[in-house]
């Protein structure tokens, strides 16, 4: 098998190393936590008034990459909206991070909703 040799330019090899590092960053918790501040600050703009107090978060100070949310039946319309309008602004590995957070949600509701 005939294999070319190629160079690769450091421009090139900077890039790839700075993207790796921006998809690793992207789960820090501290970039998490500001992304759930985004949520709330979005949910806040548009949920009803009777809402806006249903929708809490609380970062682990043990386990920082830990949230604990507390969120209102009727208010879980409000807070998936909420995500769905930020994720094309988030890094990758962000927007799947908030997507198994919906599905949690998603899953406790249903769940929650048959023990009735």
């Amino acid at each position: 098998m005939y294999r070319e040799n190629y160079e690769v330019s450091e421009d090139i090899l900077n890039r790839l190393v700075q993207m790796i590092i921006d998809q690793k960053e992207s789960l820090n918790p501290e970039v998490l936590a500001e992304w759930y501040s985004i949520i709330k600050e979005d949910f806040m703009k548009i949920a009803p008034d009777e809402l806006k107090d249903k929708f809490e978060y609380e970062q682990d100070p043990i386990l920082p990459m830990k949230f604990r949310i507390k969120i209102s039946k009727r208010a879980i319309e409000y807070f998936i909206m909420a995500v769905e309008r930020n994720l094309p602004k988030m890094p990758k590995p962000t927007q799947i991070y908030f997507m198994k957070v919906e599905d949690m949600v998603l899953q406790k509701y249903k769940e929650e909703g048959k023990s009735y």
